[in-house]
C-alpha cells in the first residue's frame, strides 16, 4: 500500500459555506495560575476554528439538517517583523503549524509529534464544537422574551398587525396557551404638544367649529366630517397652512440660505435614517424629478420643496453615506439655474423635537414609505395627519428594477458616476453596490409604484379645494392617535385601573371642604 495526497479541497467544496462570523478561539499548552478570583489558564497558543457549514438533506421529507466542520487558522498570517528582517520560514512557521491540526486526516501515530497532532485534532473540533453548542444555547434557550411572558399578566403590541404577529407568529404557542393575555394597545401622541404648542392656528380653527372639548377627547374631530364640504372652513384651513410654510420658509432661508417658495409642495421625511426607512428611495425620485425638470423645462411641473431629516446611529456606514448623497444632490438641486424654484432640497441637520414642531405644521405631504413589514408602529405619521399633512404610504411591495425602469437607471448611473460628486466620483460607491447586491429594503423593487403614487400626489395638489378637503377628512380621522386614548386602554385592560375625574385644584385654591386629607395620607370624605 502506498498512499498519495488527496487534496480534495484544492478547487473547494461548493456544497460547503464558510461561517466567519462564528468563528472561534481554541486554545492550547500554557499554564494555569491560582489566585483569589480562582485559576486562570495564561499564556496560551490560539488557534481559530473556522466552521464551514454543509446541508444534509433527508430523504423525501422536506428537512435538511447542517454538519459543521472545523478548519483550524492562525490568529496572524505571519509575523511581520521576521519576514522583514529576511526570516522568511520563521515568519510562516507559526502559521504553519496551527493550519496542520486540520491539514491531515489521520495523521500516523507512530512517534510522539503524531500522537500530539492527533490529540490536538479531537481537542481542537471538541473544544469549537462544545462553544458552539453553548452559543447557541444562550441565543436561543437564558430567552428574555419567554421570560418575560410568562412573569407577565399582560403582552401587548403597539399596532394592530403587529400585535397580531406576536400573536400568531412569534408567540403563538404562548397565546394558545393563555390566549386572554395577549392584546393591542395602538400608540398615540398627546395633542396639548403636537397640535395646540406647535400649530395653535389650526387648534383655535377646529375649536371654532366643534368646541374646546377636543383637546382631551380627540375622538371628537370626527365632528370635523361635517365640514368637509364648507367653503369657507376650506378656505380658513388652507389659510392656517400657508401660514406655517411661510414661516418655516422663512426660518429655511435664514439657517440654509436657500430661497424656498412657500406655494411649493412641502414634502417631508423626516425619521431616523435607515436603510428599511427608504431615505434612498426618496433621493431616487428627487434625481428623478431633477431630471424630468431637465430634460423639458418648459413643460408643467408642481414646485416642490423636499425636505429630509434624521440621524444616523454613529457606527453605521450606510446611513452616513445616504445623508452625505442627500446632501451632494441637494447641493447641485438648489445651484441649477434650469431648474430654480420648482424644485429645492434641505437636510434638516440635527432633527430634533423642537425642529418638529416647526416642520409639521408646515407639512403638505408626509412620507411614509417603509419597506412593507418593517415598521412596528411609528408616531411621526399620527404628527403629521394631526396637523394637516397627506401621507404617500407603503402599501406592499412591486417586482420592478433597474433595467426596466429607464428613469431609475439614468437616476442610479448619476450618481454611480459621480454626476453629484464630481471631486470625488467614487465616493457613493457602496451606496450603489448596496443597491445592486444587497438591498434589503426593496428600493429598486419599490421606485416605479412610489414615482408613480408621487405624480398623483402633485396632480392632486393642483386642485386645492380637493387636496384641502382630503387634508380635513385626515384631521377628522386622527381622533383615535391620541396618548390619552393609549393610556386609557393600558388602564382599563392592562392595569385594572378605573379612570377619574377628580379635579385636584391648584396650590394657590383652598381645597373644597367637603374634602379633606386625611393624616395618614389618605382621601376621605366629610
Amino acid at each position: 500500500q502506498v498512499e498519495e495526497a488527496d487534496d480534495w479541497l484544492r478547487h473547494g467544496n461548493p456544497w460547503e459555506k464558510a461561517r466567519p462570523e462564528y468563528m472561534l478561539p481554541v486554545h492550547f499548552y500554557g499554564r494555569v495560575e491560582h489566585g483569589p478570583g480562582g485559576a486562570k489558564w495564561v499564556d496560551t497558543q490560539v488557534v481559530l476554528a473556522l466552521p464551514y457549514d454543509t446541508p444534509v438533506p433527508g430523504y423525501m421529507n422536506n428537512t435538511v439538517n447542517t454538519m459543521r466542520l472545523w478548519s483550524a487558522r492562525a490568529p496572524n498570517d505571519f509575523n511581520l517583523r521576521d519576514f522583514n528582517v529576511g526570516d522568511y520560514i520563521q515568519a510562516v512557521l507559526d502559521r504553519n503549524l496551527a493550519e496542520n491540526i486540520s491539514r491531515v486526516l489521520y495523521p500516523n501515530d507512530n512517534f510522539f509529534e503524531g500522537k500530539e497532532l492527533r490529540l490536538k485534532q479531537e481537542y481542537f473540533v471538541v473544544a469549537a464544537t462544545l462553544q458552539d453548542i453553548i452559543r447557541r444555547f444562550k441565543a436561543s434557550k437564558i430567552n428574555m422574551a419567554h421570560l418575560c411572558i410568562v412573569g407577565s399578566h399582560a403582552v401587548n403590541g403597539v399596532a394592530k398587525i403587529h400585535s397580531e404577529i406576536v400573536r400568531t407568529q412569534v408567540f403563538k404557542d404562548f397565546a394558545e396557551l393563555e390566549p386572554g393575555k395577549f392584546q393591542n394597545k395602538t400608540n398615540g401622541i398627546t395633542p396639548r404638544r403636537w397640535l395646540l404648542l406647535c400649530n395653535p392656528g389650526l387648534a383655535e380653527l377646529i375649536a371654532e367649529k366643534i368646541g374646546e372639548d377636543y383637546v382631551k377627547d380627540l375622538g371628537q374631530l370626527a365632528k370635523l366630517h361635517a365640514f368637509v364640504d364648507d367653503d369657507i372652513f376650506i378656505r380658513e384651513v388652507s389659510k392656517v397652512k400657508q401660514e406655517n410654510k411661510v414661516k418655516f420658509a422663512l426660518f429655511l432661508e435664514k439657517e440654509y440660505k436657500v430661497k424656498i417658495n412657500p406655494s411649493s409642495m412641502f414634502d417631508v421625511h423626516v425619521k431616523r435614517i435607515h436603510e428599511y426607512k427608504r431615505q434612498l428611495m426618496n433621493c431616487l425620485h428627487i434625481i428623478t424629478m431633477y431630471n424630468r425638470i431637465r430634460r423639458d423645462p418648459a413643460k408643467l411641473f408642481v414646485p416642490r420643496t423636499v425636505i429630509i431629516g434624521g440621524k444616523a446611529a454613529p457606527g453605521y456606514h450606510m446611513a452616513k453615506m445616504i445623508i452625505k448623497l442627500i446632501n451632494a444632490v441637494a447641493h447641485v438641486v438648489n445651484n441649477d439655474p434650469v431648474v430654480g424654484s420648482k424644485l429645492k432640497v434641505i437636510f434638516l441637520e440635527n432633527y430634533r423635537v423642537s425642529l418638529a414642531e416647526k416642520v409639521i405644521p408646515a407639512t403638505d405631504l408626509s412620507e411614509q414609505i417603509s419597506t412593507a413589514g418593517t415598521e412596528a408602529s411609528g408616531t411621526g405619521n399620527m404628527k403629521f395627519m394631526l396637523n394637516g399633512a397627506l401621507t404617500i404610504g407603503t402599501m406592499d411591495g412591486a417586482n420592478e428594477y433597474y433595467d426596466k425602469l429607464p428613469e431609475l437607471k439614468q437616476a442610479v448611473d448619476q450618481i454611480q458616476s459621480g454626476f453629484f460628486s464630481p471631486e470625488e466620483p467614487e465616493l457613493f460607491r457602496d451606496v450603489v453596490n448596496m443597491l445592486f447586491h444587497h438591498d434589503r429594503f426593496k428600493v429598486f423593487a419599490d421606485y416605479e409604484a412610489y414615482v408613480k403614487c408621487q405624480e398623483k400626489v402633485s396632480e392632486l395638489y393642483l386642485d386645492a379645494k380637493a387636496w384641502t378637503r382630503m387634508v380635513v377628512r385626515n384631521i377628522a380621522a386622527s381622533g383615535k392617535f391620541s396618548s390619552d386614548r393609549t393610556i386609557k386602554e393600558y388602564a382599563r385592560d392592562i392595569w385594572a385601573v378605573e379612570p377619574s375625574d377628580l379635579r385636584i385644584p391648584p396650590p394657590n385654591e383652598p381645597r373644597d371642604s367637603a374634602d379633606a386629607v386625611a393624616t395618614n395620607g389618605t382621601m376621605a370624605k366629610a
